[in-house]
């Protein structure tokens, strides 16, 4: 006897649209047994986890803080996956972004005017696409996997990034700390009190891509790759053309956020960089059903992990680590679920499979 995954004549819409929300309610379900196994009360645990951080104004700042890398990536994430353009490695593209941008302020602390702000964006805009457009050149070139090569670069991003803060870009005024100088003036982001215009980019960039998928034709051509590319090449649509773009798009927002981030959040380059959006972001892009304005509402949601996490460890005593578990059992719910829409499991008989495979 074996479980055989048979795929469906058709999808129900209706479970497509309730998916995410029953993820999450298995997920809050999960979260609740494994803070009993810890001898908590599992509904005071939730509630600190979720609600709490709600509830006060500094949490609700930073609550918008976090969720704009997250909308930023999650949204060019969303259409690459659309797509069935696999960027896997938007982390790397990120710290990519923040080191270029950061690059300024290193080489050339004393500019400062506004279009030194604008310099640096555009720095961070342009590092994430080059670091994006590698992984796209090796799978047009040489069809290498995309989902590896653009893994891979986030490592090789880190590694960069660590060497350079650590070494050539140290601050020689840090007392040793591996960090590069501060960034003043100019080369910060405006702020409406702990928000910065991170968040303002994010909302504008959900915005547009949700009128390009849907009220364009290349968000059409897109969508007929991803769904039906036999279709689309017969409608004259390039599937290398459609790769480079999903690359660039993604690998440029992805640096966005990381420049974002870096001039508005910490206001240095500073080792170890790994805030993770990058992958988190992977969640929010499915979470919100690929789909630019669901990825808003995802991303404030895992950005709430990021919060409750934090709050969770100084009120109940836990690891730091608990946002990660919450944000990997959310991940394996939505994708469980999305198998269930498109297909349903049926119990073999050993003699049925016998029979079937002799046939």
């Amino acid at each position: 006897m074996r479980l055989v995954l048979e795929k469906r004549a058709e999808q129900s819409v209706r479970m497509a649209i309730l998916s995410p929300f029953i993820a999450l309610a298995l997920t809050v379900i999960a979260g609740g047994i494994i803070f009993a196994l810890r001898g908590l009360n599992p509904f005071e645990a939730l509630y600190v986890y979720f609600i709490e951080p709600l509830t006060q104004d500094w949490a609700r700042e930073q609550l918008i803080v976090k969720a704009a890398p997250l909308i930023l990536i999650g949204s060019g994430l969303a259409v690459c996956y659309t797509a069935n353009v696999w960027n896997i490695g938007a982390e790397g593209q990120f710290v990519i972004g923040a080191l270029l941008a950061g690059m300024i302020p290193v080489y050339f602390p004393a500019w400062q005017s506004p279009d030194v702000m604008v310099v640096m964006l555009a720095l961070g805009i342009i590092g994430g696409m080059a670091w994006g457009a590698i992984p796209a050149f090796l799978k047009i070139r040489f069809s290498a996997n995309e989902i590896l090569t653009s893994l891979m670069l986030v490592y090789v991003a880190q590694y960069l990034f660590d060497w350079l803060v650590r070494g050539p870009w140290r601050d020689p005024q840090g007392f040793n700390f591996p960090k590069t100088v501060n960034f003043a003036g100019w080369q910060l982001l405006p702020k409406w009190g702990e928000i910065h215009m991170g968040a303002l980019f994010a909302l504008i960039a959900s915005i547009v891509l949700a009128v390009v998928m849907w009220r364009m034709l290349k968000g059409f051509e897109l969508r007929v790759l991803g769904s039906a590319p036999r279709a689309g090449r017969f409608a004259g649509f390039s599937s290398e053309r459609a790769t480079l773009f999903c690359f660039l798009l993604s690998g440029g927002l992805a640096g966005l956020a990381g420049a974002s981030d870096v001039m508005g959040v910490s206001g240095q380059l500073q080792t170890p960089y790994a805030p993770n959006y990058g992958f988190v972001a992977i969640i929010v892009a499915f979470l919100g059903r690929l789909n630019p304005i669901g990825v808003i509402f995802a991303g404030l949601l895992l950005a709430l992990s990021y919060i409750g996490g934090e709050s969770a460890q100084v009120s109940l005593g836990i690891s730091d680590k608990i946002a990660k578990v919450f944000q990997g059992i959310l991940l394996f719910f939505i994708l469980a679920c999305d198998t269930l829409i498109l297909y349903r499991i049926r119990i073999e008989s050993g003699r049925a499979a016998q029979t079937r495979a002799a046939g």
